[in-house]
């Protein structure tokens, strides 16, 4: 979902928005990690077997400045609007409370997660200047320089952009970008200590666990709802799980596969093997809307398998995600708005792959109705019917054959 994936893109647009302005270069620390870059760009092009085509200018900056940083290009690229309809999709979905403050979380996520961050419109590279231990600056130094490397062998400003006909594809490829990064920067370090250069399978797992414990130490992360948190983790842990895939089948050949050859949706990233058969999500048509005239389109895109995923955790348990969500095979979904009243209307599809799959997440989804709303009233219950009223007006829910539809809210 575009708009389900908001923390991610606002984070790719508020530290790579082409005009904006870098936060001022600060002091250099006493430890200075930036003689380590050439050396460490020679590690990397090694790996990968990219060519280096130019140095890295590089840069350190305090969080304050970056908090500063954030919070402008914040303001100046996103209207208040646009913040308005993100609020709104999460919370059609129930993915965030009524009370959410969707603008200040950004800014504080922001500034809370970066370590340091490249980036590609100016071809710059900026380290936090709080980090002490010299081990943890040079892994992260590993992974930025990555993200160097990938950008002057394939433009990932560029890379990026290839997704945005389906954002379940934008988030597939963001997986990319950070997941590769995330494994480079670990067999950069494997192979700083001698060893082979690439990830154990004990480490790769390690990785994963250490990424998810890791939201412990960041207040803000943590106490994010379930889906900021996971699309937070996302690139990263699943990420490096694609790219470990792809390495153990494909060799050093994987680092370049996954950028000419993109995955187009999330359920690639999450099994690996769909991407190489090159199974792509079934294109699905929402349900008709009544009255269509009385209303306007706020927000529309795709509903992944890592949304459902989350979705089915969320309202029912993470088994029975683990389960139903893999059997997902397409999904969209279009917000509206009556033009009198500002009163929401929730268009939602799901395809599965089969009608027997359907007919449970038909159930599952009620779940989830009673989940997200305060008050649930049912007017009509049948096998492949759910109707009634919800927090947001009337509803409706239906099955055919291997495809769901829903209609919250609005006049219908």
């Amino acid at each position: 979902m575009n708009r389900l994936a908001v923390f991610l893109a606002l984070f790719i647009q508020l530290l790579h928005a082409a005009d904006s302005k870098p936060p001022a270069a600060q002091s250099k620390p006493p430890d200075d990690l930036f003689k380590d870059i050439d050396k460490t760009m020679a590690i990397l092009e090694q790996i990968t077997g990219w060519k280096v085509k130019h140095k890295v200018a590089a840069e350190w900056i305090s969080r304050e400045k970056l908090h500063q940083f954030v919070e402008s290009r914040l303001k100046d690229e996103v209207k208040p609007e646009d913040v308005r309809i993100e609020q709104l999709t999460l919370r059609m979905f129930g993915l965030i409370p009524e009370s959410f403050d969707l603008r200040k979380t950004t800014v504080d996520l922001v500034t809370e997660q970066a370590a340091a961050f490249y980036d590609y419109n100016r071809k710059r590279l900026f380290v936090l200047d709080t980090e002490d231990d010299p081990v943890e600056r040079r892994v992260t130094l590993a992974h930025e320089l990555a993200h160097a490397l990938a950008d002057q062998r394939f433009s990932l400003k560029k890379y990026m952009k290839g997704g945005t006909s389906s954002d379940d594809a934008s988030t597939a490829r963001q997986a990319v970008v950070e997941g590769q990064a995330t494994w480079l920067m670990w067999a950069f370090l494997a192979q700083r200590e001698g060893k082979i250069a690439e990830v154990p399978a004990a480490m790769v797992d390690m990785a994963a666990k250490v990424a998810q414990g890791s939201q412990d130490q960041f207040p803000v992360l943590a106490g994010a709802p379930l889906y900021i948190r996971e699309s937070m983790m996302f690139p990263y842990t699943k990420g490096l799980l694609f790219q470990d895939a792809e390495f153990k089948k494909s060799g050093q050949k994987s680092f370049t596969d996954v950028f000419e050859h993109a995955p187009n949706s999330t359920q690639q990233i999450l099994h690996p093997e769909i991407y190489e058969k090159g199974d792509k999500p079934k294109d699905v048509a929402l349900a008709d809307v009544a009255q269509p005239k009385q209303y306007r389109t706020l927000a529309e895109g795709s509903v992944g398998e890592f949304d459902h995923h989350i979705l089915l955790s969320q309202f029912v348990d993470e088994r029975t995600a683990d389960d139903v969500a893999p059997l997902w095979r397409g999904g969209a979904f279009r917000l509206y708005e009556t033009k009198q009243g500002k009163q929401p209307l929730l268009n939602y599809v799901s395809m599965w792959d089969s009608d027997e799959t359907a007919a449970r997440f038909m159930k599952l989804y009620r779940k989830i109705l009673e989940g997200k709303w305060k008050q649930l009233k049912v007017t009509r219950e049948t096998e492949t019917e759910l109707a009634g009223q919800g927090d947001y007006g009337p509803f409706r829910v239906w099955r055919s054959k291997n495809v769901v539809y829903s209609l919250e809210g609005g006049l219908h």
